[in-house]
């Protein structure tokens, strides 16, 4: 009877070191999936038309959050950043201008060190070439002119010029300046899912097409 005891008491404390064993695989996921989220990979979902035609509204992409801690961000890297206006908010734009270089728009065309850029990935989606203020309202009567031509700016040291891919409706460098490197959040790598909310066909709302679709 007394060694019956003894195995019972045995099982318990093996069925306590299995609990336990699970709490602590799930205590380990979850810390993992935090420091995966925050320093190396992280999900975000595009809400607005600022970069199309290369990122569309309800695209899901991935975003490398470690690559910036090895190597510097480079021209037509497609980036997340805090909005320097709001760090609250994220951004998502296209870096043009590098430290030292200058910048300049003229007639909606980008000049680098006077050099004009070879743009493939750009829209221009106001064929009236007249800036609707409505769009930017907040920003009209100190920027407005400075949509179609811009400059020439001198980019300091660990700052740089954003832009959009949809350049007549994109809340870029223009609008509200440099970004400070140490905004800069990482590297748009991937989507990973694309939802049409417009599409009334449940079977169309997918955009098959662009998952998987690598980003630069």
């Amino acid at each position: 009877m007394e060694q019956g005891k003894k195995e019972e008491l045995q099982r318990s404390k093996g069925n306590k070191s299995v609990v336990w064993e699970y709490v602590e695989a799930i205590i380990i996921a979850i810390i993992l999936a935090f420091i995966i989220r925050k320093f190396v990979i992280q999900a975000y979902k595009i809400p607005s038309g600022s970069m199309l035609e290369t990122l569309q509204i309800g695209d899901h992409i991935l975003v490398n959050k470690f690559v910036f801690s090895f190597k510097d961000p480079k021209r037509g890297d497609i980036i997340v950043f805090k909005y320097p206006g709001d760090k609250k908010r994220d951004f998502i734009k296209r870096l043009i201008g590098l430290p030292g270089e200058t910048v300049e728009i003229r007639d909606k065309k980008v000049f680098v060190n006077d050099v004009q850029m070879d743009e493939p990935y750009v829209v221009y989606k106001d064929h009236s070439n007249v800036f609707n203020k409505d769009h930017f309202a907040y920003y009209y009567d100190s920027y407005a002119r400075n949509r179609d031509n811009f400059g020439p700016i001198t980019i300091p040291e660990n700052k740089y010029l954003m832009l959009g891919d949809n350049r007549d409706f994109s809340q870029d460098s223009r609008y509200w300046g440099l970004l400070d490197r140490e905004l800069i959040e990482g590297k748009a790598l991937i989507i990973y899912w694309s939802w049409n909310g417009d599409e009334t066909s449940l079977i169309n709302k997918v955009r098959w097409n662009r998952i998987g679709m690598l980003l630069h």
